[in-house]
């Protein structure tokens, strides 16, 4: 067997698909702003910007009640009516205008008027006179989240809106003002670029986990202290292990998407989906380390010594990995790496292939009538070859399901030798190929007729076999043969 040696290469940035609209957040701090019109549409604007800290010049000969109210108590900029109706020589001085108007005609010269002057312009319910669109807000401010469907589904965007509101707490308002606070102490503090990083980290995570504490110094220096304790370990950067699940990139965990938007370089396999890599942010340098079952391959200490170099440059390296980094996914050797180079290392579960496989055909891999224990199996040893090693009466044994991983050339070998030790081949099996993808598929067969059901299905990989009695009403479900999935 000859293997194909592969070098670490760095994957193509992703291509950011067509946007209806580009999100911006305009700053209208004490600045100008234009708004024609009187009706209850254009007071709502009205207090949206002067919200946003613009002073508001309104131009109505008949403004509504709201309008007149909020003139005595604005939320935040001036609120001033001018009773009549707007005229060119409004717009200089302008940062932005808005208009409220019932008829096409009269929208059309506020807009025009408007952009002769260079001000973007907003016509209320008008997307045809409009450079830039309101959203549906989610205030937290400073922290602040708009929300956009083009102006095709207001209804639906206000739906989002409210779910939002329900996740995120009020307190976050409070802990996102404490960030603009405390940002030039910590530039000034001394601490490296990967200290400054691991103290917003731990900010972000005291947050989150007390959103209705109120931020206080003790807390700031409380994080500053636990950074420079830590001393150069986090001028060497980290690594931490993630595991990226089988393939559906819902599968991931919440904290291996917090690993990936915290990540400044990502090692990752060929088993990893591209869905699974476009949670992280988009600045991170991607590198594949592509380990495939006989075909081309990085060899094992040119990864330990990327990711080693990496962070000791002081960068936060995320090693993912397809399912479970723990289950057949070297991480012992990887761990070892890092702990020789005193690199802080963390270990971040994934659903292995076998859960996800189970979960998405709806089948239970243990059950109190048939199956008392569950034991995962690797199908070849580091030659490639079938292990000699494996606990054979333990296959055999009826009441345990197993998962047979990465067995694609070593399958005959293995069933034979297990039929031999005792293992009824009519042991119902499952064979899944891209478990949890949407192009996943089966073949289902007795284990002693899998691997000639297998040949002629050609499923190809990643390939994982289920054996056990639990697996029965599955493989009955399907019959001898293959299923495929399509999305």
């Amino acid at each position: 067997m000859v293997n194909v040696v592969r070098t670490p290469t760095e994957a193509a940035r992703a291509q950011m698909t067509p946007l209806a609209r580009l999100p911006v957040f305009l700053s209208l701090e004490g600045k100008r702003a234009v708004l024609a019109g009187g009706s209850e549409a254009a007071a709502w604007k009205a207090e949206l910007l002067s919200a946003a800290g613009a002073n508001v010049d309104v131009y109505s000969e008949a403004p509504c009640d709201e309008l007149r109210r909020m003139t005595g108590n604005p939320p935040k900029g001036a609120i001033v009516i001018h009773p009549r109706a707007w005229t060119a020589g409004d717009f200089p001085t302008a940062a932005i205008a808005v208009g409220a108007f019932a008829d096409d005609e009269s929208a059309a010269a506020f807009a025009q008027g408007a952009r002769a002057a260079g001000v973007p312009v907003n016509v209320i319910d008008k997307p045809a006179f409009c450079d830039f669109s309101f959203g549906a807000i989610v205030n937290r401010s400073p922290l602040v989240i708009g929300i956009s469907t083009d102006g095709g589904a207001p209804v639906f965007a206000q739906a989002i809106r409210a779910k939002l509101e329900t996740l995120l707490p009020m307190g976050f308002s409070a802990w996102a003002a404490a960030a603009v606070r405390w940002r030039n102490a910590i530039k000034a503090s001394g601490l490296s670029f990967a200290g400054r990083r691991k103290f917003w980290q731990l900010f972000t995570a005291h947050a989150i986990r007390h959103p209705a504490g109120e931020p206080l110094q003790a807390d700031f220096d409380r994080f500053v202290a636990e950074v420079k304790g830590e001393g150069a370990a986090h001028e060497y950067g980290s690594v931490t292990l993630v595991g990226a699940g089988p393939g559906d990139a819902e599968l991931l965990t919440l904290r291996a998407v917090r690993a990936l938007q915290a990540a400044d370089v990502i090692l990752f396999d060929d088993l990893v989906s591209r869905e699974v890599l476009d949670f992280a942010r988009r600045e991170a340098k991607k590198l594949l380390v592509g380990k495939t079952g006989f075909g081309p391959s990085c060899k094992q200490e040119d990864i330990n010594a990327l990711m080693v170099g990496l962070a000791k440059q002081g960068k936060r390296v995320v090693r993912l990995k397809g399912g479970d980094p723990l289950i057949f996914g070297r991480a012992g050797e990887e761990i070892e790496a890092c702990k020789a180079e005193n690199i802080p290392v963390q270990v971040v579960p994934g659903i292995t292939a076998a859960q996800g496989a189970a979960a998405s055909l709806g089948l239970p891999l243990t059950d109190r009538h048939h199956a008392r224990r569950l034991q995962y199996v690797t199908g070849h040893a580091k030659d490639g070859r079938l292990p000699e090693d494996l606990d054979w009466k333990s296959l055999a044994d009826p009441a345990a399901t197993t998962a047979i991983y990465m067995p694609t050339r070593t399958l005959v070998a293995l069933v034979a030798r297990a039929t031999a030790e005792g293992l009824d081949p009519r042991t119902p099996a499952l064979a899944i190929a891209r478990a949890t993808r949407t192009d996943q598929a089966t073949v289902a067969a007795p284990i002693g007729e899998l691997a000639t059901a297998l040949a002629k299905a050609d499923l190809g990989g990643p390939l994982l076999v289920l054996v056990g009695k639990t697996i029965g009403d599955a493989a009955c479900a399907r019959g001898a043969g293959v299923r495929r999935q399509q999305a």
